[in-house]
């Protein structure tokens, strides 16, 4: 049985998002930069992936995951914003980005953010009521804008080996294939409906799986807990899933799991069908390009923190400039 959980997406049936049992509609104006229209559409879609993580990491949401959601909405709002302000201050430029290259974004975004799943990206699409050219123009602006920033700021000191080379150690893993990544852990299954204990409830059932978090997180053995506890085809084996391909896991969950220290205890998950506990015992990345390969993307991190203060200055003027209004709904 391999670990499958349904993507939590900021629930967007019929236009809407639900966030705590409120709806909020996703085909209405987020915000209005010089007149030129942020859609909730947008915001939305690049919210979801963070949303579906969150929604996994905290089961009953509580102040942390409003604080985490809050400050993601705000800080993609932000971005979109001044990408708009850029791409006003550019536009008489007639910069253009080769469609090549937008795929090749969009790839590695399906990549990175959707285990590979070019279906379970489609559907996200499909559920934010974004058509492909839609997010594909989304795309595209972002590139614009990265190579408009880089034109105004390309008086910037040029890299040097040492700098490109210390940039590259930095992120290197971060460029890596990740559909090539292998993990190994084991896991402790709690389901929100117990068929050998009628009076179970979906709350009750979190409360063992905390219980049950605590326990091994005092130094219970995580194995012998799975063997007692775990309701799944794995119980047996103490839990253990061994060298799993991260393309069999869920985006949310293999973020977590790939994200979290070996040998500490994660949890509890929420999953469609209860609650999960996990131990990372090892992973396994994929492989990370050559810096020759990716050598023009490392020079351009090296000038982008150069030029950073230099840059803060000049969009927060441009803001200042800027009319901006965002929706208070």
């Amino acid at each position: 049985m391999v670990i499958k959980m349904v993507t939590f997406l900021a629930v967007l049936h019929l236009g809407t998002l639900t966030v705590n049992s409120q709806q909020i509609e996703v085909n209405a104006i987020a915000a209005k930069v010089n007149g030129s229209a942020i859609t909730k559409n947008e915001v939305a879609f690049m919210l979801s992936p963070i949303y579906a993580q969150l929604t996994t990491q905290f089961p009953r949401r509580g102040p942390e995951f409003e604080k985490q959601f809050t400050e993601a909405r705000e800080k993609i709002l932000q971005e979109l914003i001044d990408r708009r302000i850029i791409l006003d201050e550019f536009k008489q430029v007639g910069a253009s980005i080769r469609p090549y290259l937008i795929d090749e974004e969009v790839k590695r975004q399906i990549r990175e953010l959707y285990n590979g799943d070019e279906s379970l990206f489609r559907e996200e699409l499909k559920k934010s009521r974004m058509t492909m050219d839609g997010y594909r123009e989304m795309t595209r602006e972002k590139m614009v804008v990265q190579a408009m920033r880089a034109q105004q700021f390309s008086d910037a000191p040029p890299p040097l080996p040492n700098e490109i080379q210390n940039e590259y150690n930095e992120v290197n893993s971060t460029l890596r294939d990740v559909t090539k990544d292998n993990i190994t852990f084991r896991k402790i299954f709690i389901p929100s409906a117990d068929p050998e204990n009628p009076l179970a409830t979906p709350e009750t059932q979190l409360a063992l799986a905390e219980d049950i978090t605590k326990q091994a997180k005092e130094g219970k053995s995580f194995e012998e807990l799975a063997k007692t506890y775990s309701k799944d085809a794995f119980a047996d084996l103490g839990g253990l899933q061994d060298n799993l391909p991260r393309t069999d896991l869920s985006p949310e969950f293999s973020a977590i799991l790939f994200d979290a220290p070996e040998n500490q205890v994660v949890g509890p998950l929420l999953d469609p069908r209860g609650f999960t506990l996990v131990m990372v015992l090892s992973k396994v990345l994929g492989p990370a390009p050559a810096l020759s390969a990716v050598r023009p993307m490392i020079e351009e991190r090296v000038r982008r923190k150069k030029t950073s203060e230099q840059y803060d200055r000049w969009i927060e003027s441009r803001r200042k400039q800027a009319m901006v209004t965002i929706s208070k709904n």
